[in-house]
Formats: C-alpha cells, sequence, structure tokens
C-alpha cells in the first residue's frame, strides 16, 4: 500500500505509533459484517463494526460491536447515562463523523464521541475495525483500540 493510499485512520494510527496491519478487498457496500469476516479469514466475534447513536439528550455516542451481533439499544443507553438511545440516520453519518457508511471507523471521528466497546474484546489478541473507507479494515489489539479511541468497555449487545 502507497502512502496515499492510507486513510485518515491509518494516518492517525501512524502518528501515535500504533501498530496495525492494513487489509483491504473490494469494496462492495452491499457485504455484510460477516461477509467480510469471512474475506478477512477471521470468526465474525473479532471483527467489529462501529455504530452511531443519539441519546435522548441530544448527545451522540459511538458503539463498537462484533459485526455478528446486535446493539443493545437498552444496555447501550444504560452505558451512556440516557433515558433511550436511537441509531443515527444514515444520510447523517458522513456530516456528523467524517465516515461513510459501510467506512465508519471508532477511530479518526470529526470530533470525540463517548465510545463504548463490547466487553468480548477483551478476549482477543487482535481485532478488526473498519479502516474510515469501504473495502480497507485494520487489525490491532483491542488494548490498543481502546486507547486510541478512548472506550469504555461495557455490556451492550
Amino acid at each position: 500500500m502507497k502512502s496515499n493510499d492510507k486513510t485518515n485512520v491509518m494516518r492517525v494510527l501512524d502518528a501515535k505509533k500504533i501498530p496495525y496491519v492494513s487489509h483491504s478487498y473490494e469494496a462492495d457496500p452491499t457485504l455484510t459484517g460477516n461477509q467480510i469476516a469471512d474475506i478477512l479469514g477471521e470468526e465474525a466475534d473479532n471483527v467489529f463494526k462501529t455504530l452511531v447513536t443519539q441519546g435522548k439528550t441530544g448527545t451522540y455516542y459511538v458503539f463498537v460491536v462484533p459485526v455478528n451481533k446486535e446493539l443493545d439499544l437498552k444496555k447501550a443507553a444504560k452505558a451512556a447515562g440516557e433515558k433511550s438511545i436511537a441509531m443515527i440516520k444514515q444520510k447523517d453519518l458522513l456530516g456528523l463523523t467524517g465516515y461513510v457508511h459501510g467506512g465508519c471507523s471508532p477511530i479518526g471521528m470529526k470530533k470525540n464521541f463517548a465510545t463504548f466497546v463490547h466487553e468480548t474484546v477483551e478476549g482477543y489478541d487482535k481485532i478488526y475495525v473498519s479502516a474510515g473507507k469501504v473495502g480497507f479494515q485494520i487489525e490491532l489489539s483491542p488494548s490498543d483500540l481502546i486507547k486510541v479511541a478512548n472506550c469504555k468497555v461495557v455490556d451492550i449487545i
């Protein structure tokens, strides 16, 4: 990969001297998380998706969960200290985070949002998250993700 092929996520990790391995595949926005895990040759449990929500107070939150699981909105609201939480509309994602649907990463968003990662993350030596562009994933240690995205580790599925 040439340096001009680097995504914003990779530049953030490089700047913070955090080791990662980048993976790319044919960019297809219709691929599911489970299909991406298959392409990577990984179990879906350690490939994570990034979900952006808005609480009843209007505050935005980011949740990172395995691609084969669903975010529990009640648990998410409790973790965020909100009465309720809802997914944001797909059309609002780019303006809010700087990322498109299918390429949203918890690393390097336009603003720093409170970020929560599901507790199963701690059971892996390496995990995968979007590199900030459809067709790109990064592999890194869970502790590095938690550190760089300032994640709280909670049960949210």
